[in-house]
């Protein structure tokens, strides 16, 4: 086998999640993933990190080492090393596999377990082989496909919430300390609309049931808009290709394009 010949099989590996060594390789990075996540949300249990200490990092550094391979890896797969480290996930990458070495300078403290919080960081490498997935890469597109919607959604629902809050403080705010002031009662408003209901703050008068039983009706004609909205954007899908850009990695390019949208390069 030439040189270019397994450099290219091992970025089908590494890269392509449709071929069945893809696969595989998908499936042990998820597990490693899962175990490392599990690894630091153990580690923040005091009593568990101070009777197993000595497991717990040579488990640390058992995930660093794996994920800096494969950093490693896909930096040298590329053909453009640099437009794959400044994206999103390059930078993830690096920043998965950094806080175990920071850590041999920064001892002990605070400030360690700060940086090794970094680590769930990882977790964004679920999203990116999700995308590898097609139903997944169809939602995700939708949803930012329909993103600049979906803010002028987020800044009417809040308009909403300040002036619920507002009426409420009106209504409410002279005998009912749940309704102090303006922005507690936007906490209220913020909570009725998004039909979580701590039940921390309700109020007494017969004024303000009316405005709250409006405010949760109108509710649920805000929470359909969203729905409404990705759903628009998915009946627009077209087919895409899951091959992944020579140069950075990078999928979700249309079946009939032939440079990357991202690098540039040229596609197979």
């Amino acid at each position: 086998m030439t040189k270019r010949t397994f450099r290219h099989r091992l970025r089908e590996i590494i890269f392509e999640a449709e071929t069945p060594t893809g696969k595989v390789f998908d499936l042990f990075l998820l597990v490693m993933i899962i175990g490392s996540v599990a690894a630091v949300m153990i580690e923040s249990i005091d009593s568990v990190k101070l009777e197993h200490r000595s497991f717990l990092i040579r488990v640390e550094w058992f995930f660093t080492i794996v994920f800096t391979i494969e950093y490693v890896a896909r930096l040298f797969l590329v053909d453009r090393p640099l437009s794959y480290a400044r994206s999103f996930f390059g930078v993830v990458d690096l920043l998965s596999c950094l806080p175990s070495y920071i850590g041999l300078f920064i001892p002990g403290g605070q400030s360690l377990l700060v940086i090794r919080i970094l680590r769930l960081l990882r977790m964004f490498r679920v999203m990116k082989m999700v995308n590898h997935i097609e139903g997944g890469d169809i939602i995700m597109r939708a949803l930012y496909n329909s993103r600049a919607k979906i803010f002028v959604f987020f800044m009417t629902v809040f308009v909403f919430a300040v002036i619920a809050g507002t009426v409420m403080y009106l209504v409410e705010g002279s005998y009912n300390a749940g309704y102090a002031n303006i922005p507690q009662s936007i906490y209220w408003a913020i909570v009725t609309i998004s039909t979580v209901g701590y039940g921390d703050i309700a109020p007494i008068s017969a004024l303000g049931k009316i405005v709250a039983t409006l405010t949760m009706l109108s509710t649920y004609a805000i929470i359909a808009v969203p729905t409404g909205i990705v759903a628009a954007e998915l009946s627009k899908d077209k087919d895409q290709s899951t091959d992944a850009c020579p140069g950075c990695g990078m999928h979700g390019h249309l079946e009939d394009a032939k440079y990357c949208r991202n690098c540039g390069s040229k596609l197979y």
